[in-house]
């Protein structure tokens, strides 16, 4: 195979068509079918209070996914500076990019088995953890890509492309697991109900049957979805693997003496930041506001299926679908309207007006409770969402020093932003538990947005002080 040249266009699309293959784990699974199943799992086995005994311990329903799901972000904050460290003195960022897609495809089809009963609840949040943690763990070394395979006037292009992709890609995988979902008979899932009830049965018993058949066909559907989502993953990864190369160095043996060389390397960043205050000082703020951004996308669903009076659960199983075929659709404008902007006022600026548009939205999600004003929410949200990632990112790659050491810098900022994840999923999991309403939860990040915006602009106070960063 043809090694190619940094900046063409053949590898800027190889390196962006990643977000293609993996983004339908963050939408399907993360986003939408997974929460919804993860409701339905309480219906089906007739529980009505939503708790669940695991790890010795009796949790809220909604409380024991987002622990886990901060427990895999400390695992991946942990382990991701070691393995980066690896990758970059050996040369094989590629297989780490590997091991974490291969990973987190097995846990996605894992979950098809997934059970809250106290015999499988273990195993089940195990496949759950192997997918998060792929996901997550291949994002370390797909990010630390973007300086090696673009140059800096391309990177935020390309990074919102790559997620354009990625929004678009998994919308289309979701809208065939969402028809399977809605119309389970067209994908061959059986929805016969007894002969005696259609021969004697009234009406209502005939219709009673017909639905109750309709939702366990549905429920199948969806854990059928997981396996889609698994096989989708590894299959369109292939075309990135082809062509981005294998790493910047020149490859030797892993050792005993390097095994904690990333954990070297980390330390060596942070000390650079001391000579880079730019830098230095819009990590602070990446930390704060990404902190607020991850937790409420990652507990989005969970809120709108508990704290909205959806009426019916048909209604609120199509209320979410819409709800979250909206953020996808307006992510990708989003995406590009961010990038426009940036490219006019900067990109500090925008991510200013970003986190005002997102503290604005934690109080309104504090008061909602119709369907409407959630596809309103849902519809700012999807604005900010794309935005916000992709240019935070390409900001970062933007701000780095002239360095072959990518992987190290990049690992520096994946293990701020899980290190962040953590920490806001705790604390709004803790406040879930005790209080009892993610309304609470919600609120709170409020103070998270305010406090990246107030560290934004000393970013921009430190460009006019140094003189050095035109920011346009």
């Amino acid at each position: 195979m043809k090694i190619l040249e940094k900046g063409s266009k053949k590898l800027l699309n190889a390196w962006a068509f990643y977000d293609w293959a993996n983004s339908v784990y963050s939408l399907t699974i993360a986003s939408s079918i997974f929460p919804i199943f993860y409701s339905a799992l309480f219906l089906k086995t007739n529980t009505s209070i939503k708790t669940v005994f695991a790890f010795g311990f009796e949790f809220k329903s909604t409380a024991l996914i987002t622990f886990v799901t901060a427990f895999t972000f400390l695992v991946v904050a942990i382990i991701s500076p070691i393995l980066s460290g690896i990758a970059d003195y050996v040369g094989n960022k590629k297989s780490f990019l590997k091991f974490f897609c291969y990973i987190g495809s097995v846990g996605c089809i894992g979950l098809y088995w997934f059970d809250i009963t106290p015999e499988k609840i273990h195993l089940s949040l195990l496949f759950y953890f192997m997918g998060l943690i792929g996901y997550w763990g291949s994002l370390v070394f797909y990010n630390s890509y973007l300086p090696d395979i673009a140059f800096p006037e391309q990177q935020d292009r390309i990074s919102a492309k790559g997620f354009s992709l990625g929004y678009f890609g998994s919308v289309l995988l979701l809208v065939l697991n969402l028809l399977m979902v809605m119309f389970p008979n067209w994908f061959g899932f059986d929805i016969s109900i007894a002969k005696a009830i259609l021969e004697n049965g009234s009406e209502v018993e005939i219709n009673q049957a017909l639905k109750a058949a309709k939702d366990v066909a549905s429920f199948e559907a969806m854990k059928v979805s997981f396996l889609t989502v698994g096989i989708w993953w590894v299959l369109f990864s292939q075309y990135s693997f082809y062509y981005l190369p294998e790493g910047a160095s020149s490859g030797h043996k892993v050792t005993k003496t390097i095994i904690f060389n990333g954990l070297k390397e980390l330390l060596q960043v942070w000390k650079q930041l001391n000579k880079n205050l730019k830098l230095k000082y819009y990590l602070q703020a990446f930390f704060v506001f990404s902190m607020a951004v991850q937790t409420i996308m990652l507990v989005a669903v969970y809120f709108g299926e508990e704290e909205i009076a959806w009426g019916s659960t048909d209604a609120k199983t199509m209320g979410l679908i819409i709800s979250i075929l909206i953020i996808q659709l307006v992510a990708i404008l989003g995406a590009f309207i961010t990038s426009l902007a940036s490219s006019r006022f900067g990109n500090i600026k925008t991510l200013i007006a970003v986190n005002a548009i997102w503290m604005a939205l934690c109080f309104y999600a504090y008061l909602m409770k119709t369907p409407m004003e959630f596809y309103i929410a849902a519809s700012f949200v999807g604005l900010v969402m794309g935005g916000v990632q992709s240019l935070a990112r390409s900001t970062y790659s933007k701000f780095l020093p002239e360095t072959e050491d990518t992987t190290s810098y990049f690992s520096f900022y994946d293990v701020a932003e899980k290190l962040g994840i953590v920490i806001g999923m705790v604390i709004f999991a803790f406040i879930d538990q005790i209080t009892g309403s993610m309304r609470n939860g919600i609120l709170f990040l409020f103070v998270f947005f305010l406090a990246g915006i107030i560290l934004l602009y000393r970013v921009l106070k430190t460009e006019k002080k140094i003189g050095v960063f035109n920011d346009n």
